[in-house]
Protein backbone atom coordinates (compact mmCIF):
# COMPACT_ATOMS: atom_id res chain seq x y z
CA UNK A 1 0.00 0.00 0.00
CA UNK A 2 1.34 3.59 -1.14
CA UNK A 3 0.18 6.36 1.50
CA UNK A 4 -0.58 9.64 0.28
CA UNK A 5 -1.12 13.17 2.43
CA UNK A 6 -4.02 15.32 2.11
CA UNK A 7 -3.16 18.87 2.10
CA UNK A 8 -6.85 19.83 1.54
CA UNK A 9 -6.95 19.40 5.63
CA UNK A 10 -4.17 21.51 6.49
CA UNK A 11 -3.72 25.00 7.35
CA UNK A 12 -1.51 26.16 4.14
CA UNK A 13 0.83 27.61 6.60
CA UNK A 14 1.72 24.31 6.82
CA UNK A 15 1.99 22.56 3.61
CA UNK A 16 5.92 22.99 3.25
CA UNK A 17 6.75 21.54 6.55
CA UNK A 18 4.07 18.48 5.79
CA UNK A 19 5.35 18.23 2.44
CA UNK A 20 9.33 17.92 3.44
CA UNK A 21 8.73 16.18 6.38
CA UNK A 22 6.36 13.24 4.25
CA UNK A 23 9.12 13.46 1.46
CA UNK A 24 11.87 12.62 4.17
CA UNK A 25 9.62 9.37 6.08
CA UNK A 26 8.75 7.78 2.84
CA UNK A 27 5.40 8.80 2.15
CA UNK A 28 4.71 8.27 -1.60
CA UNK A 29 2.56 11.80 -2.47
CA UNK A 30 0.60 14.55 -1.56
CA UNK A 31 -2.45 15.64 -2.74
CA UNK A 32 -3.50 19.62 -3.20
CA UNK A 33 -7.08 20.13 -3.90
CA UNK A 34 -8.46 23.43 -6.49
CA UNK A 35 -10.70 25.50 -7.42
CA UNK A 36 -10.97 28.55 -9.93
CA UNK A 37 -12.82 30.52 -8.19
CA UNK A 38 -15.09 30.36 -4.99
CA UNK A 39 -18.05 32.82 -5.91
CA UNK A 40 -19.50 34.45 -2.67
CA UNK A 41 -22.85 32.24 -2.99
CA UNK A 42 -22.04 28.83 -3.11
CA UNK A 43 -24.73 26.14 -3.49
CA UNK A 44 -25.23 22.13 -3.92
CA UNK A 45 -22.34 20.23 -1.84
CA UNK A 46 -20.92 17.06 -2.86
CA UNK A 47 -21.91 14.99 -0.29
CA UNK A 48 -25.92 13.42 0.04
CA UNK A 49 -27.82 15.09 2.86
CA UNK A 50 -26.11 18.18 3.18
CA UNK A 51 -27.04 21.73 2.87
CA UNK A 52 -24.05 23.67 2.45
CA UNK A 53 -20.86 23.15 0.36
CA UNK A 54 -17.90 21.71 2.24
CA UNK A 55 -15.42 24.86 1.69
CA UNK A 56 -16.76 28.41 2.24
CA UNK A 57 -15.93 31.04 -0.30
CA UNK A 58 -13.28 32.85 1.88
CA UNK A 59 -10.70 29.66 2.11
CA UNK A 60 -7.48 30.00 0.59
CA UNK A 61 -7.07 28.79 -2.80
CA UNK A 62 -3.58 28.35 -4.93
CA UNK A 63 -2.72 27.98 -8.24
CA UNK A 64 -2.46 24.07 -7.74
CA UNK A 65 0.73 23.39 -10.20
CA UNK A 66 2.23 26.21 -9.30
CA UNK A 67 2.31 25.55 -5.73
CA UNK A 68 3.13 21.98 -6.45
CA UNK A 69 5.93 23.10 -8.50
CA UNK A 70 7.19 25.20 -5.26
CA UNK A 71 7.17 21.82 -3.33
CA UNK A 72 8.96 19.58 -6.03
CA UNK A 73 11.82 22.39 -5.30
CA UNK A 74 12.05 21.20 -1.57
CA UNK A 75 11.57 17.38 -2.35
CA UNK A 76 13.05 14.21 -4.18
CA UNK A 77 10.62 11.54 -4.24
CA UNK A 78 7.31 12.68 -3.44
CA UNK A 79 4.94 12.43 -5.87
CA UNK A 80 2.70 15.74 -6.51
CA UNK A 81 -1.24 15.34 -7.25
CA UNK A 82 -4.50 16.80 -7.55
CA UNK A 83 -7.44 15.78 -5.64
CA UNK A 84 -8.89 17.37 -7.61
CA UNK A 85 -8.15 19.62 -10.76
CA UNK A 86 -10.85 21.36 -12.64
CA UNK A 87 -9.48 20.12 -16.08
CA UNK A 88 -12.84 20.97 -17.80
CA UNK A 89 -13.60 25.01 -16.45
CA UNK A 90 -10.13 25.57 -18.52
CA UNK A 91 -8.72 25.13 -22.55
CA UNK A 92 -6.58 22.53 -22.85
CA UNK A 93 -3.48 24.34 -23.27
CA UNK A 94 -3.60 26.30 -19.78
CA UNK A 95 -3.90 22.34 -18.18
CA UNK A 96 -1.42 20.75 -20.73
CA UNK A 97 1.18 23.29 -19.89
CA UNK A 98 0.68 23.43 -16.02
CA UNK A 99 0.97 19.71 -15.45
CA UNK A 100 3.76 19.47 -18.03
CA UNK A 101 5.73 22.15 -16.34
CA UNK A 102 5.32 20.58 -12.90
CA UNK A 103 6.22 17.16 -14.42
CA UNK A 104 9.67 18.54 -15.56
CA UNK A 105 10.76 20.54 -12.72
CA UNK A 106 9.67 16.92 -10.60
CA UNK A 107 11.51 15.01 -12.78
CA UNK A 108 8.45 12.61 -13.15
CA UNK A 109 6.38 13.18 -10.48
CA UNK A 110 3.39 14.67 -11.36
CA UNK A 111 0.24 12.89 -10.89
CA UNK A 112 -2.52 14.70 -12.58
CA UNK A 113 -5.74 14.00 -10.62
CA UNK A 114 -8.79 15.56 -12.22
CA UNK A 115 -13.22 16.01 -11.84
CA UNK A 116 -15.63 17.48 -13.25
CA UNK A 117 -16.51 19.94 -10.37
CA UNK A 118 -19.83 20.16 -8.06
CA UNK A 119 -19.69 24.24 -7.56
CA UNK A 120 -22.56 25.13 -10.15
CA UNK A 121 -21.81 28.83 -9.27
CA UNK A 122 -18.06 28.71 -10.48
CA UNK A 123 -19.08 28.05 -14.05
CA UNK A 124 -21.52 30.49 -14.05
CA UNK A 125 -19.06 33.05 -12.76
CA UNK A 126 -16.82 31.71 -16.09
CA UNK A 127 -19.91 31.91 -18.11
CA UNK A 128 -20.04 28.72 -19.15
CA UNK A 129 -22.83 26.33 -19.28
CA UNK A 130 -22.37 23.97 -16.00
CA UNK A 131 -24.68 21.33 -17.72
CA UNK A 132 -21.73 20.94 -19.81
CA UNK A 133 -19.02 20.25 -17.83
CA UNK A 134 -18.40 16.23 -18.15
CA UNK A 135 -18.39 17.05 -22.41
CA UNK A 136 -16.08 19.37 -21.88
CA UNK A 137 -14.01 17.55 -19.51
CA UNK A 138 -13.79 14.59 -21.72
CA UNK A 139 -12.66 16.80 -24.54
CA UNK A 140 -10.24 18.58 -23.13
CA UNK A 141 -8.21 14.96 -21.67
CA UNK A 142 -7.82 13.89 -24.87
CA UNK A 143 -6.32 17.23 -26.43
CA UNK A 144 -4.20 17.46 -23.48
CA UNK A 145 -3.03 13.74 -24.06
CA UNK A 146 -2.45 14.64 -27.25
CA UNK A 147 -0.25 17.73 -26.96
CA UNK A 148 1.89 15.67 -24.05
CA UNK A 149 2.29 12.92 -26.43
CA UNK A 150 2.43 14.26 -30.50
CA UNK A 151 4.45 16.29 -32.23
CA UNK A 152 1.72 18.77 -34.10
CA UNK A 153 -1.34 18.79 -33.11
CA UNK A 154 -4.38 20.01 -34.63
CA UNK A 155 -8.30 19.66 -33.34
CA UNK A 156 -11.77 20.80 -33.83
CA UNK A 157 -14.14 19.48 -31.89
CA UNK A 158 -17.45 20.60 -29.85
CA UNK A 159 -16.22 23.71 -27.41
CA UNK A 160 -12.51 23.50 -28.33
CA UNK A 161 -10.85 24.28 -31.77
CA UNK A 162 -7.62 24.78 -33.24
CA UNK A 163 -5.44 24.64 -36.24
CA UNK A 164 -1.91 22.97 -35.86
CA UNK A 165 0.28 23.63 -33.20
CA UNK A 166 3.50 22.41 -31.61
CA UNK A 167 4.04 21.37 -28.04
CA UNK A 168 7.04 21.11 -26.62
CA UNK A 169 8.43 19.99 -23.86
CA UNK A 170 7.16 16.97 -23.55
CA UNK A 171 6.52 15.50 -19.88
CA UNK A 172 9.21 13.14 -18.54
CA UNK A 173 6.35 10.47 -17.64
CA UNK A 174 4.97 8.48 -20.70
CA UNK A 175 2.35 8.66 -20.36
CA UNK A 176 1.81 11.50 -17.64
CA UNK A 177 -0.81 9.62 -15.58
CA UNK A 178 -4.20 10.66 -15.30
CA UNK A 179 -6.72 9.68 -12.38
CA UNK A 180 -10.12 10.49 -12.69
CA UNK A 181 -12.40 11.30 -9.61
CA UNK A 182 -15.67 10.88 -8.94
CA UNK A 183 -18.33 8.59 -7.14
CA UNK A 184 -21.11 9.16 -10.19
CA UNK A 185 -22.14 7.28 -13.36
CA UNK A 186 -20.61 9.38 -15.70
CA UNK A 187 -17.44 9.92 -13.50
CA UNK A 188 -16.93 6.26 -13.50
CA UNK A 189 -17.34 5.65 -17.00
CA UNK A 190 -15.10 8.49 -17.99
CA UNK A 191 -12.24 6.76 -15.67
CA UNK A 192 -12.52 3.63 -17.39
CA UNK A 193 -12.69 5.17 -20.95
CA UNK A 194 -10.06 7.75 -20.22
CA UNK A 195 -8.32 7.58 -17.07
CA UNK A 196 -5.09 5.67 -15.62
CA UNK A 197 -6.30 5.31 -12.40
CA UNK A 198 -9.50 6.65 -9.99
CA UNK A 199 -9.33 8.55 -7.21
CA UNK A 200 -12.10 8.14 -4.35
CA UNK A 201 -13.20 10.82 -1.87
CA UNK A 202 -15.47 9.37 1.31
CA UNK A 203 -15.94 5.80 1.11
CA UNK A 204 -16.20 3.24 2.99
CA UNK A 205 -14.97 -0.03 2.36
CA UNK A 206 -18.72 -1.78 1.67
CA UNK A 207 -19.42 1.22 -0.31
CA UNK A 208 -15.87 1.63 -2.56
CA UNK A 209 -16.21 -2.42 -3.11
CA UNK A 210 -18.28 -2.57 -5.91
CA UNK A 211 -16.84 0.56 -7.65
CA UNK A 212 -13.39 -1.49 -7.02
CA UNK A 213 -14.21 -4.25 -8.39
CA UNK A 214 -15.93 -3.23 -11.83
CA UNK A 215 -12.86 -0.59 -12.78
CA UNK A 216 -10.58 -3.91 -11.89
CA UNK A 217 -12.69 -6.20 -14.10
CA UNK A 218 -12.73 -3.58 -16.47
CA UNK A 219 -9.26 -2.03 -16.48
CA UNK A 220 -7.35 -5.09 -14.98
CA UNK A 221 -4.34 -4.63 -12.55
CA UNK A 222 -2.34 -1.76 -14.10
CA UNK A 223 -5.11 0.99 -13.22
CA UNK A 224 -4.19 3.09 -9.94
CA UNK A 225 -7.45 3.08 -7.15
CA UNK A 226 -6.69 5.88 -5.02
CA UNK A 227 -9.14 6.50 -2.18
CA UNK A 228 -9.07 9.06 1.25
CA UNK A 229 -9.40 7.14 4.24
CA UNK A 230 -8.35 6.90 8.01
CA UNK A 231 -6.53 4.19 9.04
CA UNK A 232 -4.14 3.61 12.05
CA UNK A 233 -2.56 0.18 12.03
CA UNK A 234 -1.73 -2.42 9.65
CA UNK A 235 -5.31 -4.10 10.58
CA UNK A 236 -6.74 -1.19 9.04
CA UNK A 237 -5.04 -1.19 6.07
CA UNK A 238 -5.48 -4.83 5.09
CA UNK A 239 -8.77 -4.58 4.49
CA UNK A 240 -8.07 -1.99 2.07
CA UNK A 241 -5.25 -3.77 -0.07
CA UNK A 242 -7.47 -7.17 -0.02
CA UNK A 243 -10.05 -5.31 -1.50
CA UNK A 244 -7.30 -4.15 -4.41
CA UNK A 245 -6.81 -0.47 -3.34
CA UNK A 246 -3.67 0.75 -4.32
CA UNK A 247 -3.21 4.12 -2.29
CA UNK A 248 -4.67 5.58 0.53
CA UNK A 249 -4.67 9.19 1.08
CA UNK A 250 -4.57 10.11 4.75
CA UNK A 251 -4.56 13.36 7.45
CA UNK A 252 -3.84 11.40 10.53
CA UNK A 253 -3.79 15.01 12.87
CA UNK A 254 -6.56 16.45 15.01
CA UNK A 255 -5.20 20.23 14.39
CA UNK A 256 -3.01 21.59 11.79
CA UNK A 257 0.48 22.55 14.03
CA UNK A 258 0.40 18.88 14.98
CA UNK A 259 0.69 17.87 11.37
CA UNK A 260 4.64 16.83 11.16
CA UNK A 261 4.56 14.97 14.52
CA UNK A 262 1.99 12.90 13.50
CA UNK A 263 3.15 12.13 10.58
CA UNK A 264 6.08 10.62 12.29
CA UNK A 265 3.96 8.45 14.16
CA UNK A 266 1.74 7.62 11.41
CA UNK A 267 5.50 6.28 9.25
CA UNK A 268 6.49 4.14 12.32
CA UNK A 269 3.39 2.42 12.40
CA UNK A 270 2.83 1.88 8.88
CA UNK A 271 5.83 3.26 6.16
Amino acid sequence: MKFGISLGRLNPAFFVDATVEGDKLGYESVWLPEHLVLPALMEGSPFAGEDHPPVPPTTPVFDACGYLCSLAARTSTIRLGTYVYLLGIRHPFITARAFCTLDVVSGGRAEVGIGAGWLETEWQAIGWDFKTRGRRLDEAVDVCRRLWTEDVIEHHGEFFSFAPVAFEPKPVQRPLPVLVGGESAPALRRAEERGDGWLGMGHTLESAEPIVKRLRAARGPEFSITLGADVATPDDVRPWEDLGVDRLIVAPWRRSPEAVEALRRFADALL
